[in-house]
């Protein structure tokens, strides 16, 4: 018989699949489906930053004598937030009481400002631990690239000196030195990194001639950027390594456990296919497990990282041969 069991953040899953943040995992009712379906741990919809610094201007700050300059904090506006801030953290607490399976707090932000205060609150409403979802977009041409990675280690001192559970890091590839990135992130306070987020991405519609929104549900194919950067950096890195966007099936796991991933995390899936899919999606790993004759996740994972592969040039190289030389 097959053991699926990971160790994750430090955090004991049945097995590597984690349902990801999105409207999906807002609601108890959701979360039970999620956990009967068979995943190893969840990570709740993001709370964003605005929404808790909100707060912390108008509990700690009283309005003082910036009230002529806060429009912002009109009173409706400003009630719906705290609203969903207490929603977020009785949702912690109702979901701790009710499943079994590790619950991953989320939280949306850019900056390291005073709204980390609310990860305390996280930790005491229950949360096995916290993934700090961060992007910063480098708009502000008088930034170094420096001056914007660092933004990410401060988030992540501020929120670690607040709390004692253990902290992921999701983020996105566009960093102009990724590689060393992600590798002192792994040597920061951050106990995972979860390769890559999906953004929002603007189209345009030509007829209209406006800005619109593209697709926001990933698509089964876009799952090969964090597979290179995964197998690359599997055995590089001091913190688990959970891989996000594009997972749609079984086979997209295994290649990512293969290359070093200690999880996965769906999400579009889940809204085209159903929870179900993650009892399937089990189903077949562990048969594809027993035909190789493997009786643990521990037993493959990493098989195929860099340092254990010999064909090296598959993972570093991304030029094609001129005119498309190798097409056959």
């Amino acid at each position: 018989m097959t053991n699926l069991n990971v160790s994750y953040l430090g955090l004991d899953l049945k097995n590597p699949i984690i349902a990801g943040s999105s409207g999906l995992t807002n609601s108890i009712e959701n979360l039970k489906a999620i956990e009967e379906a068979g995943a190893g741990a969840v990570v709740l919809k993001s709370i964003f930053e605005e929404e808790i610094y909100l707060e912390f201007v108008h509990e700690f700050r009283k309005l003082g004598p910036m009230d002529n300059n806060l429009e912002f904090l009109d009173y409706y506006d400003y009630q719906i937030k705290k609203d969903n801030l207490k929603h977020y953290l009785n949702l912690i607490t109702e979901a701790k009481k009710v499943l079994t399976i590790p619950v991953i707090a989320s939280i949306n932000c850019t900056t390291a400002h005073e709204w980390a205060f609310f990860a305390r609150k996280v930790e005491d409403a229950g949360a096995d631990a916290i993934e700090l979802n961060i992007f910063v977009l480098p708009t502000n041409l008088s930034q170094t690239s420096n001056d914007n990675e660092s933004m990410y280690f401060d988030i992540v001192s501020r929120v670690s000196s607040k709390i004692n559970i253990p902290i992921s890091l999701k983020i996105s590839p566009y960093f102009s030195n990724l590689g060393a990135v992600i590798r002192d992130l792994s040597f920061s306070e951050v106990r995972g990194l979860v390769l890559f987020n999906k953004f929002y991405s603007p189209d345009v519609d030509i007829h209209e001639q406006k800005i619109i929104s593209s697709d926001v549900l990933s698509q089964n194919t876009d799952y090969k950027l964090s597979l290179r950067w995964i197998g690359m950096m599997a055995n590089r890195v001091n913190s688990d390594l959970s891989a996000s966007t594009g997972i749609h099936n079984w086979e997209t796991i295994i290649k990512m456990l293969l290359v070093g991933a200690t999880t996965v995390q769906l999400v579009s899936v889940l809204y085209k296919n159903g929870f179900s899919a993650i009892s399937g999606i089990i189903q077949n790993i562990s048969h594809w497990m027993e035909e190789n004759g493997y009786q643990s996740i521990g037993d493959f994972r990493g098989k195929l990282s860099l340092d254990n592969t010999t064909n090296l040039a598959e993972f570093e190289r991304v030029q094609f041969m001129r005119n498309f030389g190798e097409h056959k």
